[in-house]
């Protein structure tokens, strides 16, 4: 059983419509709640990660509160996965930038590196963290 998210990393994206469609069609996320706001705005979205894990993302609205200072292409995300080769492929397939070729690290990871459509760093690897 995989176990409900403890810790929700929230981004902000221009176009969060589209970057939905990225993360779940291309990365693997799938859509747990997504809110419109309008025709071109999303109010809330929550994705899983299939393994485990979720995010939490939305459109830039100002004013936003809390999220004012929050920039679309600013944050950087790790996500495990025992798949990445298969991300991989669907990254390349996507024609998104790789910033990190598929590697084998010297503490035993198998990772890549990317960013989404706006910019956010993101990195897939087999690493779990310390014990």
């Amino acid at each position: 059983m995989i176990p409900e998210p403890n810790v929700w990393p929230a981004l902000r994206y221009d176009d969060a419509p589209a970057a939905v469609r990225f993360l779940v069609d291309v990365l693997g996320f799938t859509e747990a709640l997504v809110v419109p706001e309008g025709d071109r705005l999303i109010a809330h979205a929550e994705l899983r990660w299939p393994e485990g894990g979720a995010v939490m993302l939305g459109s830039v609205r100002p004013p936003d509160g809390v999220h004012d200072a929050m920039k679309p292409g600013a944050s950087a995300v790790y996500v495990v996965s025992d798949k990445v080769d298969e991300v991989y492929a669907r990254v390349q397939a996507a024609g998104a930038e790789i910033t990190a070729e598929l590697t084998d690290t010297e503490y035993g990871s198998h990772t890549f590196s990317l960013r989404d459509p706006e910019g956010n760093a993101w990195t897939i690897g087999t690493y779990r963290g310390a014990a």
